[in-house]
């Protein structure tokens, strides 16, 4: 097999690939093997003619399109390996020469990775943070705790207050008419919570059990449902219960009951220990963002459309599995929201130029440094998967394709090449 390789624009090749006689013959002996029971020719039962009287009878070409389909992807891709090119769509194909004995000559025009040209990218300049933890921070986090494992208790003796959780029964009217949706028995609404129309709450407050009263509101001009958007309402309520918070004592008997800890300082201690924790991890995650993006922002590359537009791909087809798992779909959303896929695609496009353009730079620092990955490495983060899978590295190992080796390894590139540009860093 020929190969030659023309830059005919930018981020454009085009190979003319030349496969001799014998090897595009045995394409041709393929086709004719998987169409000969589709030909019937005068002398022959039906699919027993040879194929050279087939290919007298309905010309040679007949067999040319599975010729073709069984000669092109070994062809094409032998041919893109070894002249290292790195596709990012798919081939135009051109016929140049075939059949009548000859060599099979095809082009193949492709548009392929642009070229990166890195601007500074060691000793990017990054403000040193370090992770402050006051004790402010920890009784935040004590009251959040507190707030989470608080209970109503019945209220019998006062009005509704504010932060008070009543049980209501309610009927809605626009026009003395009922509207769907408008009606609930035993309703939990919290009082300031903003969880009904503006209004709704501020009118229960002094009502007491047992209490009957009108509630006047008017739906919001943006409301939800279009019909009953910037309406007057009439809601008739019934006041069935008043719940307020309450929260837990912090002593020894809460921290056993929520830690593994027999008192309430130990338990204190090792809440502020997980919030430094926490803000160390979020800092170093804040850093690598940083500095991945002075790298990116100090290099040049001109990015191809279609590279893009398959980062959009990727982005909908993961909002979509989200929407899914919700018990919706992309194309309901986009309905119900009055969105049109271009215009919503539009929405992402700097996003995926973004991603597409840090993925291509952080490849260039890896291979202008040389980084890669040892078998070890490699073998480690497969024992990740397995523990996370629950099932032996074996197992593991048994079932990952060379496609999911190739991304392992693509992800442990990636990583470790922004560890080594944060390694590099000059914090100050």
């Amino acid at each position: 097999m020929n190969v030659k390789v023309q830059n005919i624009e930018k981020n454009v090749v085009q190979l003319e690939i030349e496969i001799d006689a014998g090897k595009f013959n045995e394409g041709m002996e393929k086709s004719y093997r998987k169409n000969m029971k589709k030909f019937n020719i005068p002398g022959f039962r039906k699919g027993k003619a040879p194929r050279k009287v087939v290919e007298r009878y309905y010309g040679e070409n007949v067999l040319y399109d599975d010729a073709v389909n069984f000669i092109f992807p070994e062809a094409y891709d032998q041919a893109i390996k070894e002249n290292n090119i790195h596709p990012v769509s798919q081939p135009e194909i051109d016929i140049v020469q075939i059949g009548n004995g000859g060599s099979f000559i095809f082009t193949a025009k492709i548009m392929v990775k642009p070229q990166v040209e890195l601007g500074e990218y060691l000793g990017i300049e990054i403000e040193k943070q370090e992770a402050d933890v006051t004790d402010e921070d920890v009784e935040k986090e004590l009251n959040m705790i507190a707030e989470r494992n608080s209970r109503l208790i019945n209220v019998e003796d006062r009005e509704i207050q504010d932060d008070d959780t009543a049980v209501i029964d309610f009927e809605g009217f626009i026009d003395d008419e009922p509207f769907e949706g408008g009606k609930a028995s035993d309703y939990y609404l919290n009082i300031g919570s903003g969880q009904f129309i503006p209004g709704f709450e501020e009118q229960l407050k002094g009502a007491k059990i047992n209490e009957e009263l009108d509630v006047n509101v008017t739906f919001p001009e943006e409301y939800k449902e279009s019909e009953l958007a910037g309406k007057p309402a009439l809601f008739k309520v019934k006041i069935k219960g008043i719940k307020k918070k309450e929260l837990p004592v912090m002593d020894d008997e809460f921290a056993k009951d929520v830690s593994e800890f027999d008192t309430f300082d130990e338990y204190k201690t090792d809440l502020k220990n997980k919030i430094i924790e926490r803000e160390e991890n979020r800092i170093k995650h804040e850093i690598r963002e940083k500095v991945i993006k002075k790298v990116v922002d100090n290099a040049e590359v001109d990015i191809p459309q279609v590279m893009i537009d398959k980062r959009i791909d990727n982005i909908l087809q993961d909002f979509d599995l989200r929407l899914r798992y919700q018990g919706t779909d992309l194309e309901t959303y986009l309905k119900t929201t009055n969105n049109d896929i271009s215009e919503f695609r539009g929405i992402y496009q700097a996003m995926a130029c973004n991603d597409v353009k840090t993925q291509l730079v952080v490849e260039k620092v890896s291979e202008m440094e040389s980084i890669d990955i040892t078998e070890d490495e490699l073998d480690e983060e497969i024992k990740k998967y397995a523990d996370n899978s629950k099932k032996s590295y074996e197992e593991v190992k048994e079932l990952l394709t060379e496609d999911n080796i190739e991304y392992i390894k693509s992800n442990l590139i990636v990583s470790k090449t922004i560890d080594f540009l944060v390694e590099n860093a000059k914090f100050i």
